[in-house]
Formats: structure tokens, sequence, C-alpha cells
């Protein structure tokens, strides 16, 4: 009867949690098909409209590296309502907005709270379930994180063309204010809280060092790897993180412990973290240009392709993770790139004509492929962790997973701008007298599938990685090695 009544607890706990997740992702993407209507509104470019991604970004990655500090010294109900009342004060700035700076201040607020739910989440997933347990509760988180992004797109397509941008953040408000009375009603300390002092030196560096990279990279992406304001942000951003790396190692309470990255298992999902999420991010970057760029298709009908791929892909991600519990990581990440390579290859030779039903089949079994990665992958990281070190593993498991986005989508964008830029001489030599539009447009079909054997590539690296992974045996022995420490 205790076990049933503990069950039931995690069960409220875990409702609570997810609620929070979904909400905070999906105000994450929300927004994205609405930024060139955006444009119209504010009567800004498109380099000042980009700071509504890059800024919500920016105070995500460098919150990310600190919230083992605040795991560890604020309690769970403390950091989750407060993490909901930022994102609740956010919303209602931006819903209120008259103008575009206060837009953006309203976004980075949302920001605040967003940047702490998702760590935070892993840590007590680590906290309140044992090991062989740990792959089907991750599932059901990555059922929210998946899902939030799949109907996005088609939300905001919807909103944005029957009623008002304002309705993207309006809608929200009420939804924020249901998890926020759940989490006073039910949701319980899972862990004890210490009084440790916040290294105030590691904090900065860390702000200036993970900020300055994400600016570099998302900047790279809408400018040139050439321009001095990408170059300086780089320098600035490695230098600092260096020096942030460097005082974690010899800190004996490190903001942000590195040490996790002496565990193998760890360390390589880590950069099987790093490949996946560049792959998934430019995916989600790539496609809607081809889309609108290349064929003329609406946001509406962009979001409405990407749709099913991404909810196959959410309503899998429960069952992998239950998978992951009887037959491990690796087995999951062989099938999962098995069936991701063939869906990059697919799109490698994309012409004007590529019928909308190809394009939504390969994004399914995309979409399949990475569920059989994106939440084990996690997992097994944290799982080959000490319980005391859960919550740094959490900390560096989403700050590589913000890094790799914004780098992923930075590069991506560079080679297909290359490429573009590349066919558009081509053609112009091969056909002289071709309308501008035609050539346009020709151009991105062809340097869209130039990005994508890049991605291609990556895939294939990310397989070959996986041969290094260990077996479950090895992973049992990892688990009872956590126990014991």
């Amino acid at each position: 009867m205790e076990n049933e009544r503990e069950e039931i607890k995690k069960g409220i706990l875990l409702l609570v949690l997810i609620s929070g997740c979904f909400l905070s992702v999906l105000n994450q993407t929300l927004l994205n098909v609405a930024l060139s209507n955006l444009m119209g509104v504010f009567d800004v470019t498109a380099a000042t409209i980009q700071w509504l991604s890059t800024g919500f970004l920016l105070v995500n990655g460098v919150l990310v590296p600190t919230t083992a500090f605040l795991m560890k010294r604020f309690t769970t109900r403390q950091l989750f309502i407060s993490s909901m009342l930022f994102l609740l004060l956010g919303t209602i700035i931006c819903a209120m907005a008259p103008n575009f700076a206060i837009l953006l201040i309203g976004r980075m607020i949302q920001a605040v709270g967003a940047g702490i739910i998702i760590p935070l989440m892993m840590s007590v997933i680590m906290f309140i379930f044992p090991a062989e347990k740990r792959g089907s509760a991750m599932g059901f988180i990555g059922f929210a994180m998946i899902f939030a992004p799949a109907i996005a797109p088609t939300l905001a397509g919807f909103i944005i063309d029957y009623v008002s941008w304002r309705w993207l953040f309006i809608g929200l408000v009420p939804l924020i204010l249901i998890v926020i009375l759940l989490a006073f009603k039910f949701l319980v300390n899972v862990s004890e809280t210490i009084k440790s002092k916040l290294d105030f030196v590691s904090v900065i560096l860390s702000t200036i060092g993970f900020g300055f990279i994400l600016y570099g990279f998302s900047s790279a992406g809408n400018q040139s790897w050439s321009s001095s304001v990408v170059i300086f942000s780089l320098i600035i951003g490695i230098l600092f993180t260096v020096f942030f790396c460097i005082r974690q190692i010899k800190s004996k309470d490190p903001v942000l412990n590195l040490s996790v990255f002496k565990n193998k298992v760890f360390t390589l999902t880590s950069l099987l973290n790093v490949l996946v999420t560049m792959i998934m991010y430019a995916d989600l970057i790539l496609l809607p240009i081809y889309l609108q760029t290349g064929r003329g298709f609406t946001a509406l009908e962009a979001g409405l392709l990407l749709l099913p791929g991404a909810v196959i892909n959410a309503i899998l991600s429960p069952a992998t993770g239950k998978l992951y519990d009887k037959v491990g990581a690796k087995p999951l990440f062989i099938i999962g790139l098995l069936f991701m390579i063939p869906s990059m290859w697919a799109v490698t030779d994309l012409t004007a004509t590529t019928s909308f039903i190809y394009l939504m089949t390969r994004t399914i079994i995309l979409r399949i492929g990475l569920s059989f990665i994106t939440m084990p992958l996690n997992t097994s990281a944290l799982n080959a962790l000490p319980k005391q070190l859960a919550s740094h593993g959490s900390a560096v498991v989403n700050t590589v997973r913000q890094l790799a986005g914004a780098i992923g989508t930075a590069v991506v964008v560079t080679i297909y701008t290359a490429q573009v830029t590349y066919h558009t001489s081509e053609i112009m030599i091969e056909n002289p007298m071709g309308s501008t539009e035609r050539i346009e447009s020709l151009s991105s079909i062809l340097g869209s599938g130039d990005a994508y054997f890049f991605m291609m590539i990556l895939t294939i690296v990310a397989l070959l990685l996986t041969f290094f992974m260990p077996k479950k045996n090895v992973d049992k022995e990892e688990s009872a090695a956590s126990k014991s420490t």
C-alpha cells in the first residue's frame, strides 16, 4: 500500500513537471513561425527580429550552467514555481508589448523560467526513480519536449492567419496559471538543500563565455564567419569558457562539476548529443527554408508537413524509454541512426517537383529515428553518473545541447548560403536570360540539397561513434558503481 501511494505521488509529480516542461518548450518554439509577421507589425529588419530567438537562446544558455548550484541551494518547489512565475510574467509582458523593445524584454524574462525547468526535471527523475525505471520516466518527458515543437508551427501559423500574434502569449497565460496552482498543491521536494556559497566569479566567467559563444554562432548564421562581430564573439567566448573550466577543475565546490567527463559513457553520449542536436536543429531550419524560399509554401503548409513526423516522434518517446530500460542504449542508438541516415540521403537531391507526400514520409522516417535516440541519450548519460552528480550531469547535458543547437544552425545556414551563392553564379552562366525569381528558387533548392549532404555525413559519424558505446551489462555495472559511491 505504501509503495502504491509512493507511485501515485511520483505520477502526480511527473505530471506537474511535464506540464511545465511542455509549456516552456511550446513557448520557446511558438514564435519561430511568427518572426516574419512581427517584422511588419513592429517595422523592424530581419536582423533585429532575430533577437527574439537569439535573446531567448542567450539567456537560456547562460543560465543553464548555474542550474546545478540552484538545485543544490533551493528546493524543487521553490525552483519550479519560481521558473513558472518568470514564464508567466514574461508571457504577460509579451502579450501587452506596445513595441519591439518591451516584447524582447518579455521574451528574455520567459527565458529565465525556461532555462531552469528542463535540467531541474532531469535531476528530479534521477533522484526519484531507480536506474532501471528512468528510461520510461525520461520517455514521458521526451513526449512533452518533442510534442510541443511538433504542434508549434501549425498552431502558430493558424493563430497568425486567423487571430492576432498576441494570442500566441494570451493563450499561454491560463495554462501557466493552472500548472502553478498544481505545483503549489502537489509538488514535493525530492532532495536536500545545502547552504553553499555561489562563486560569482565562475558565474561571470560562464555568462560571458557561453553568452559570447552562443551569440557568435547565432550571428554566424545570419552574417558570415568573416564578420568581425562573429570572430570577436567566438574568441572572447572561447577564452572565458576556458577560464571558467580551469576554475571549475580547481574548485572544491564547483558551480559546474566537470569531473562528469571522466566517465566514458557520459563523454560518449555527450559527443553523440552534440551531433544529433546539430542534425535535429539544422533540419528544423533547413526544411522550412526549402519549402518556403525554394517552393513557395506558406508557413502553415510547412508546419503541416512537419506535424505528422513530430507527433509520431512524441508518441514513440515513452515506448523507446521502456525499451531503453530493457535493452540499454546501444541497440536503440544504432536502430535510430539507421533510420536517420536514409532520411538524410533522401533529401540530398531535392528538386522543384519533389512531392509533398515524399517529404512528409521522409520526415516521419527521420523522426522515428530520433525517437530511438533523443531521450535514451539523456538517460544513458545521467544513469552513468553517481546520484550526487545528477544535477551537474543534467546541467552539462543541457548546456551541451544549447551550444550544439546554436552551432548546428550556424554551420548549416553557412553551408546553405555558400552553396546558394555558388549555384546562382553557375545557373547565371548556363542561363543568363533566366528570370531572377526562377534562379533564386532553383539556387535555394540546390543549396538545401548540399546542406543535407553535409548532415548525412554527420549522421554517419554519429553511427560510427555508437560502436564505442558499452553494452547493457556494462551500464548495469556503472549503475551499481553509482549506488556504492
